[in-house]
């Protein structure tokens, strides 16, 4: 059976019904870390291995006899908590739209520690970050790059707005096709395809078109007029500069898509979470970009979400919080000072 085999749930009687128990979420979670059947991570025996109804998350090599256990390995590793607690949590996060903050986590996982809410969120959020992605920028018309500061006000540091970040997004500009007769799509048949955010350190030539490299393959990439740009055509993009200039019409014209998701992750960010810290804020930008690359198929996202996760270490909840953990979209700070929230 292949991990594009395995069932997923459509509502939440289907998740009581395909995860009941310990045994079920774990008999999940071996399929989908070996889809071909067990293989033995210390002597690479391929076999049925003996199984412990008192301890579900177990396995024991025939061969070797030694113990492996299931969550070893994954975002779930040296974690306390319930394996079928990991899969509502893993369900909540993928199935609802508009995400939830950690206290709303909390709440509905009748967990007792707010900490252990934070960190199986925060857990669940590096797990949406697959490492082999491929760029963008294949399957489309061309691809919307730009920028935003993502920031607010701030109290007792005089007039303005301090502490801002800049995230660059580029997402690839698709078309659908008119269907018969009937009215004509909007902005043409024009819609979003795949999307990548990152928080940079600075709006300069070597960030911007190191993130266009990382994250865009070669074709037609769109711009506004930053002359930090102008080094696109040298590295094989068919670069097409749109200075805006102030006039909105130029950015409805040429950066409509980009623009619009800009505006949905500021609402995202103020509406759900109230404001995040900048370290925190790439945590927050990959959750974005997963639910939004799995809109049309949010029955899917359960699935993907357990399978990335997989593949990702885990860090303690100490780790988290002294800045020692090198997951590379974020770290976390020690402390996170008021007037570095975001609002």
């Amino acid at each position: 059976m292949t991990p594009r085999d395995l069932p997923f749930p459509e509502s939440l009687p289907d998740f009581q019904r395909l995860f009941p128990d310990e045994a079920a979420c774990a008999a999940y979670l071996e399929r989908v870390r070996w889809p071909e059947g067990f293989i033995c991570p210390h002597c690479a025996n391929a076999g049925e291995p003996f199984r412990f109804s008192a301890h579900p998350g177990k396995l024991r090599c025939r061969n070797c006899v030694k113990d492996v256990w299931l969550m070893a390995g994954t975002i779930m590793e040296r974690s306390h908590t319930p394996l079928s607690v990991w899969f509502w949590g893993a369900y909540l996060v993928s199935s609802m739209t508009p995400g939830m903050s950690a206290r709303q986590f909390q709440r509905q996982l009748g967990l007792s520690r707010y900490e252990t809410a934070y960190q199986i969120l925060h857990k669940l959020r590096a797990g949406m970050v697959d490492a082999d992605r491929t760029p963008i920028g294949d399957r489309c018309q061309h691809v919307e790059i730009d920028e935003a500061w993502i920031g607010g006000g701030t109290r007792g540091e005089g007039r303005g707005k301090h502490h801002k970040a800049l995230v660059v997004g580029a997402v690839e500009a698709r078309r659908r096709k008119p269907k018969g007769d009937g009215p004509p799509p909007k902005r043409g048949g024009l819609y979003a395809g795949r999307l990548r955010l990152a928080v940079l350190p600075a709006r300069t030539s070597e960030h911007l078109i190191g993130f266009v490299e990382s994250n865009v393959v070669s074709g037609t990439v769109v711009t506004d007029g930053w002359g930090a740009y102008s080094g696109l055509a040298g590295k094989g993009y068919e670069h097409i500069a749109a200075p805006e200039n102030g006039d909105p019409e130029v950015a409805e014209s040429y950066l409509p898509l980009i623009h619009l998701i800009f505006s949905n992750l500021k609402a995202w960010l103020n509406g759900c979470h109230h404001g995040v810290s900048k370290q925190h804020l790439q945590a927050y930008l990959n959750e974005f970009v997963f639910r939004f690359n799995r809109r049309f198929y949010p029955l899917n996202a359960f699935k993907s979400l357990l399978g990335i996760g997989t593949e990702n270490e885990s860090a303690t909840y100490e780790e988290l919080y002294s800045g020692k953990w090198e997951h590379p979209s974020y770290a976390l700070p020690p402390k996170v000072d008021p007037k570095d929230i975001i609002k």
